[in-house]
């Protein structure tokens, strides 16, 4: 069985002239090597084809696989991290991880605390900015919080997106809006612990594997997971096992947005606490990062006792799982 391994590299852009913070959510290689050296020693054959652009000349090619382990962020656009599975998808080739709708609409933080409010999961008054004129709209009560509406890995949060002024929500909005070119989340702020909450399988079958709370260090910027703090989370985080009752009203509230939103095979779900101690759902992320000792998901994973080989073979075993029930057929 051959599975195709696409991937955003990091390199690759920033040796394309895209910025540290820009190429944030790509991926090193020695994550994209770490996943291909395990696939294949659970017996696999692997193929590493690359980013969006190498997938379409292959497949231009003829070339074909019995399924895709997709790591691609993609470049732009709400999309962007569906654009992969939605080309497999026509194609009839099976992929790891949420379908495009799923990805889209995740990606698209505002959309999904659209989703959660409908659900009657704990979320965050929010708004959503669109243009400047929105701005002045904005009924949430001070503190809040403001950040870019469809990034990740903390792009786009510093020391600044919390706010507790007209003033400054107008001028940390406009940099955003110009900076990143899409909307801007507000949120009413959330003092609380913050946790990120593992999940693996797919509706029914989903389970927790475990709750990680982060604390920042005394050196981190304040009141933020920003983009700095985990970049250099070594020195700059705590990760700690949460397993006490706010811990499980939040795995418990993750789960249900989990499954809520149609998300496949693994992931993580954010989650911090109100003014209150309710646990509220920040965002769900389907396509977390798989760095064995730097992201979030392979962090909580070897906390819990799970070697790094057993999440991978836990994920391509959900989608296969997934793959004989539909029967796609393959399209030459």
């Amino acid at each position: 069985m051959t599975i195709g391994l696409t991937f955003d590299l990091r390199s690759h852009y920033l040796d394309a002239g895209f910025s540290l913070e820009d190429s944030a959510e790509f991926d090193s290689q020695a994550t994209v090597d770490s996943l291909a050296n395990t696939i294949g020693e659970l017996g696999y054959d692997v193929d590493k084809i690359g980013n969006i652009k190498e997938l379409v000349k292959r497949l231009a090619k003829g070339m074909r696989w019995d399924l895709v382990f997709n790591i691609a962020e993609g470049v732009s656009g709400y999309a962007r991290e569906a654009q992969i599975p939605l080309l497999l998808e026509a194609y009839g080739i099976p992929c790891t991880f949420s379908d495009p709708l799923t990805l889209s609409i995740c990606l698209h933080k505002g959309l999904a605390k659209r989703f959660f409010r409908d659900l009657k999961i704990p979320t965050a008054d929010f708004s959503i900015i669109e243009c400047a004129s929105d701005i002045d709209n904005v009924s949430i009560p001070f503190p809040v919080f403001v950040k870019p509406v469809a990034e990740g890995t903390g792009k786009g949060i510093d020391g600044s997106s919390f706010i507790d002024s007209n003033e400054e929500l107008k001028k940390r909005c406009l940099f955003l809006l110009e900076r990143f070119h899409q909307a801007v989340l507000i949120e009413r702020y959330l003092p609380g612990r913050e946790f990120t909450v593992g999940i693996t399988g797919t509706g029914n079958d989903a389970r927790v594997i475990g709750v990680l709370e982060v604390v920042l260090k005394e050196n981190a910027e304040k009141r933020a997971y920003s983009y700095v703090n985990k970049e250099e989370c070594e020195s700059r985080v705590i990760y700690q096992l949460a397993e006490d009752h706010g811990a499980e009203i939040a795995a418990f509230n993750a789960l249900r947005a989990w499954r809520g939103l149609g998300c496949h095979d693994a992931g993580r779900v954010d989650v911090k606490q109100d003014d209150w101690g309710i646990p509220c759902v920040l965002e769900i992320n389907p396509l977390a990062g798989l760095h064995p000792t730097h992201s979030d998901l392979p962090i909580l994973c070897s906390m819990k006792g799970m070697a790094y080989s057993d999440l991978i073979k836990t994920i391509i075993e959900s989608s296969l799982k997934r793959v004989n029930r539909q029967q796609l057929p393959c399209i030459a």
